[in-house]
């Protein structure tokens, strides 16, 4: 199979696979390119609640294909320019978004991984972002990213060094959110993901985008929440002792704020 992004929906849950496992699932520019329309067809599914990330087999993301910084290319068609495309696509995904990690997380899979907003590994998982190897420049707003997750201190360390961590480093340092044992990677993604579904997408919805800076939607979340019925829902299965049965559901991009 050639190098690929896979996808598939499942009870709520869309999963998205780095496919190219002959380079440790190494991002063609193909594949950069693919993500972000993929992320919108998705994002506009209303049955999708949640968005998964992985590597096949037993690597999430060796990063960019290196061949492919020899070949030339446009501006457009820069691999650098479009993994910042694809990063920010995902990071502006709508609803929650993990990062399941096993292997090597490197470089532009590093990258992907801090656009999601949560990452759960594998033991033995490697992560670093590596352009000093490179010579590369990397983006401004990828390094704000990393900054805002593990701080300046060891975004400087990861940046500087290009050197690998391992997932107890990483746990520590905010990189990633839990370090799962061999074997139970799977099992517990897929355990927090029904436990997503099950809870608000209103709540979720309106604390992304809050958590992100884009505040400029307060309006649009508080007109959604007085028309949704969900909070009535959750004060009533509350008291009744009962799971929710929320029924808002995601109607696309809210418009921003002009005042």
């Amino acid at each position: 199979m050639e190098p690929r992004l896979l996808h598939s929906v499942t009870d709520g849950t869309a999963r998205v696979t780095v496919h190219h496992p002959a380079k440790r699932n190494a991002m063609t520019a193909p594949m950069w390119r693919e993500l972000p329309p993929l992320l919108d067809r998705l994002a506009a599914d209303p049955a999708v609640r949640v968005l998964v990330l992985t590597g096949e087999g037993g690597t999430f993301c060796a990063g960019a294909d290196i061949s492919s910084l020899r070949e030339p290319a446009g501006p457009g068609d820069d691999p650098r320019t479009l993994a910042v495309r694809a990063e920010e696509a995902l990071a502006a995904f709508p609803r929650p978004t993990i990062a399941a990690v096993r292997g090597h997380c490197v470089g532009g899979g590093c990258q992907l991984a801090a656009a999601c907003d949560l990452r759960f590994a594998e033991e033995g998982a490697l992560f670093g972002v590596t352009p000093a190897r490179l010579g590369i420049v990397y983006p401004e707003s990828s390094t704000r990213r990393l900054i805002s997750l593990v701080g300046p201190a060891t975004a400087k360390y990861l940046l500087f060094s290009a050197e690998l961590i391992d997932t107890e480093r990483a746990l520590r340092t905010g990189l990633v959110d839990e370090v799962l044992p061999s074997g139970q990677l799977d099992k517990r993604v897929a355990e927090f993901t029904r436990l997503l579904v099950s809870r608000s997408a209103l709540t979720q919805g309106a604390a992304k985008e809050f958590a992100s800076g884009r505040t400029g939607t307060v309006a649009y979340w508080a007109d959604q929440a007085r028309g949704s019925g969900d909070t009535a829902e959750g004060v009533a299965a509350f008291l009744e002792r009962r799971e929710p049965r929320f029924t808002w559901t995601p109607q696309g991009v809210p418009a921003r704020d002009t005042a």
